[in-house]
């Protein structure tokens, strides 16, 4: 422990400084402050020293120097073991606290300030002070954060007006993160205004995981620092604990239903959506979702745009008497449950209940490393350029919008190269019927969209002339694109199975023969002008 004699207090946030300063008064704590800090603790009635007696030195410059001293530094780095005998013949009396937050540079960098505003934005002694403070955290406590306060006035509190070398220690490593995000922020920002583009990372909160990708490799979690928002501070409320694997899949999940505006559902599988629908109602959204592959449903991860209704929660039917029934899911994601849906979902010990709200997905980055490099690129957003008809046989694209913009959200989610097949069933149910991933060659990819979608046909279709009702069914349904079509084949093969509108980006020097096919077989061809790949 350190009794805290004498502190230094220069704040740009001057929030709850008050309270602070005057707990440490009621332990005799010498208070030495600067500039508009010192102008707050006197109005609060708070007796301070001004800097200028310690450094023997006025505030110049228009406050440029303050703190900057041979004395104020000194105070802060002697030895007080060591250097004693050397501090007491200079004259220098110890500083046993410094509680300092540095100019408030990002505001400046967030109003697009000039770059002479930027300068006068960057705090020179501040972070002097914080690091020599830290550097020598086992005589001096170092304060940088004011959602710390709450935590020094309760251990003076109990300490009598003492600091544990444990709470010196945690303030420590806070001040060296606080100046080297400070200066990070500093440099990024003025290579940027140099058209040189720099980026700087900080996470921290390191959460180990039971393991990696597979179970043979170490695995963490960490939450970028400063963000508001992080998928980091997801709320597990039951089950096992989140893998590696579970927040791929969250991610991909969140991201497929953060944009629907009725009732979404997604069901994922190894990141890509096997199941997605938007209702008028939560239990009609689920039931069509995990209709578009009930089979990959199994073992996924479901996440809904809205709080969770019991009604909704009730189709996994977890507690049938017939175990063959239930429908088994790794991880349930929604805004928010009702009691009743929290506590069914419950019955299974290990199901994971995740409460995330999709709307807090704002992420304006998309980051992917590399052997010691990085990749970054803006998140895809657009849905479109526009919406052309290239092709004779047209159809009425304001009355189809509604479908067009679920079938794009949705394509989005899937990896190159893909191909989906989405329709819009009764009731204005939006479904997706037929998707097809991840394959080098595009054309593979439209074949397992139609056999999935025909595969789905098939468990709701009881008659005798299957073959026409696929046709009859697919010929209403928009097939997707991520990407341009290189050759006409994938035009010829979904026409063969009834496919009558197709919607892609264009952009191929093949365009013309592309749309020449569509022309001879009656198809429509709507070109988006946005290409889609998620690699």
């Amino acid at each position: 422990m350190i009794k805290i004699k004498r502190a230094l207090i220069s704040v740009s946030n001057k929030n709850r400084i008050e309270e602070l300063a005057k707990t440490l008064q009621e332990y005799d704590c010498e208070i030495i402050s600067t500039g508009g800090t010192k102008k707050v603790l006197k109005n609060a009635n708070v007796k301070v020293t001004d800097i200028q007696k310690i450094t023997g030195s006025p505030e110049a410059f228009n406050g440029r120097m303050k703190t900057l001293s041979f004395q104020i530094g000194s105070a802060l780095l002697f030895d007080r073991e060591k250097d004693k005998q050397e501090a007491d013949q200079l004259g220098i009396k110890p500083i046993d606290l410094v509680v300092c937050n540095l100019y408030p540079f990002q505001k400046a960098k967030e109003a697009n300030t000039n770059l002479d505003e930027l300068l006068e934005n960057i705090d020179i002694g501040g972070p002097t002070m914080l690091r020599a403070a830290a550097k020598n955290f086992k005589y001096v406590a170092v304060v940088t954060d004011s959602a710390d306060y709450q935590l020094i006035i309760n251990e003076l509190r109990d300490n009598l007006g003492s600091l544990s070398y444990d709470s010196r220690y945690f303030l420590m490593r806070k001040a060296f993160n606080h100046t080297a995000d400070y200066d990070a922020l500093i440099a990024s920002t003025i290579d940027s205004k140099a058209g040189d583009a720099s980026l700087r990372l900080h996470f921290v909160k390191g959460m180990k995981l039971r393991y990696g990708e597979n179970s043979h490799q170490k695995g963490y979690f960490f939450r970028e620092a400063e963000k508001e928002d992080s998928l980091f501070d997801l709320n597990i409320l039951h089950g096992k604990k989140i893998s590696f694997n579970n927040l791929n899949d969250i991610q991909a999940a969140i991201d497929s239903v953060k944009n629907l505006e009725r009732f979404g559902t997604a069901v994922i599988k190894h990141g890509n959506p096997c199941g997605l629908a938007e209702a008028d109602d939560q239990l009609t959204s689920f039931e069509n979702a995990w209709q578009g592959d009930p089979i990959s449903a199994f073992g996924s991860i479901i996440a809904f745009n809205k709080p969770l209704e019991l009604t909704a929660a009730e189709f996994l039917r977890l507690n049938h008497n017939n175990k063959r029934e239930r429908k088994f899911v790794e991880v349930i994601i929604a805004p928010d449950f009702t009691i009743e849906a929290l506590e069914y979902l419950k019955f299974h010990k290990n199901l994971r209940i995740v409460k995330f709200d999709p709307k807090k997905f704002n992420q304006k980055l998309d980051l992917k490393f590399l052997f010691n490099s990085l990749l970054v690129q803006e998140s895809d957003e657009k849905l479109y350029e526009s919406l052309d008809c290239v092709t004779k046989k047209t159809i009425n694209i304001e009355k189809e919008k509604a479908l067009i913009k679920f079938g794009i959200l949705a394509i989005k989610q899937v990896r190159s190269n893909s191909i989906i097949i989405v329709r819009e069933k009764e009731d204005g149910i939006f479904q997706l019927l037929g998707m097809g991933a991840g394959q080098p060659n595009r054309l593979i990819s439209t074949k397992l969209a139609i056999e999935k979608a025909k595969e789905n046909l098939s468990n709701e279709y009881d008659g005798e002339n299957f073959e026409r009702y696929c046709k009859s069914k697919l010929g209403k349904a928009l097939l997707f694109s991520d990407a341009f079509f290189p050759f006409p084949d994938n035009v010829e093969l979904a026409a063969a199975e009834g496919i009558k509108k197709i919607i892609q980006p264009g952009g191929s020097i093949r365009d013309k023969k592309v749309i020449k096919k569509c022309n001879e077989l009656g198809i429509t061809m709507i070109f988006t002008g946005i290409r889609h790949f998620k690699h």
